[in-house]
């Protein structure tokens, strides 16, 4: 085996070796049961990290990432992930968060194509070429990659409200909540873009996503932290405010 590889598996046991030094039972009580309150649909960006960014432990975040955060309603690996995150974890919030200078969707607007990863990508680049009169008057690039990142994430929260797990959890009554956050890469910190979805009757009552394009972008500035109210919807606070949004306090 490599040296690199045998260094990765040396940390791995120092990590193993310092949790159960501060926590004798952490391992133990991660075996049990995984309970998160949370589905995290992210880039699979090496630098975005659900944990890292939310201050979150294991097993407070159930996380699928792929390159630009699509959601693929053919995709039988998000949609199994979702299914198993609403059926049976019953999670409360699901959060799609993109993040800024995305090169999935960088490469989304170039014209270069051949590579796996066009496919994967073509939704968001029919999307820029059919309003691309009015997004190309964004500048510099780099400002009209973030907006389109941040059309993105909307469009994706949308999707998943409308598949049939979301439908059939919101027709029981479940309080389930959908919202669009994107991770500012050169501050590390997050904006709300909403929208926030917790009905068929929100989902239907927004503005369609063509209409978004020439609507100026909901993300809030400021440094914030999130947390969950006594209604489960998430909530802006103050960086100082302590982890409610980790808190067994709340419904």
């Amino acid at each position: 085996m490599s040296r690199t590889l045998d260094c990765l598996l040396d940390r791995n046991v120092a990590w193993a070796h310092g949790k159960t030094r501060s926590d004798p039972g952490y391992f133990q009580r991660m075996a049990e049961q995984q309970a998160p309150r949370y589905l995290w649909i992210g880039c699979s960006d090496s630098r975005v990290t659900a944990n890292d960014v939310l201050s979150l432990d294991p097993g407070e975040v159930f996380v699928h990432r792929n390159i630009a955060n699509v959601v693929h309603t053919s995709d039988l690996n998000i949609l199994s992930v979702l299914e198993f995150a609403v059926e049976h974890l019953r999670v409360e919030h699901i959060i799609v968060c993109g993040h800024t200078g995305c090169g999935g969707i960088e490469r989304a607007l170039s014209v270069e194509r051949g590579a796996m990863v066009d496919h994967w990508l073509q939704p968001i680049t029919m999307f820029y070429r059919k309003h691309r009169a009015h997004l190309d008057l964004i500048s510099p690039r780099t400002a009209l990659i973030d907006r389109m990142c941040e059309l993105n994430i909307e469009m994706q929260v949308r999707r998943i409200a409308t598949t049939p797990i979301v439908e059939k959890a919101w027709s029981r009554g479940a309080s389930l909540y959908l919202h669009g956050w994107i991770y500012g890469m050169p501050d590390g910190l997050i904006r709300d873009l909403g929208p926030h979805l917790s009905s068929p009757e929100e989902r239907d009552a927004l503005p369609s996503i063509d209409e978004r394009v020439r609507m100026p972008s909901e993300a809030e500035s400021g440094v914030r932290r999130h947390a969950i109210d006594a209604f489960g919807t998430l909530t802006l606070g103050d960086m100082a405010s302590p982890p409610c949004c980790v808190s067994n306090d709340h419904p």
